[in-house]
């Protein structure tokens, strides 16, 4: 039960815990920073005009960049 709710994942994608902790926590607080970048463009629709779709792309590049060493 505690490998699998805390090491198969990380394992799974080539990263030990903390490490997996740390690259999940960003990509949480960027798009948590983009959510906000979104609401205030959705009032006020001249800021942050491009934040959200370019935040969006960047993380799905990164994130499709990630591959676990054994599935290269």
């Amino acid at each position: 039960m505690i490998d699998r709710l805390f090491r198969a994942h990380p394992r799974a994608v080539g990263e030990g815990y903390f490490q997996h902790m740390r690259v999940a926590g960003t990509v949480g607080l960027r798009l948590i920073g983009g959510g906000f970048a979104c609401l205030i463009h959705a009032v006020l629709p001249g800021y942050h005009q491009k934040t959200g779709s370019r935040l969006i792309r960047d993380l799905a590049a990164e994130i499709d960049g990630r591959t676990p060493p054994d599935r290269d």
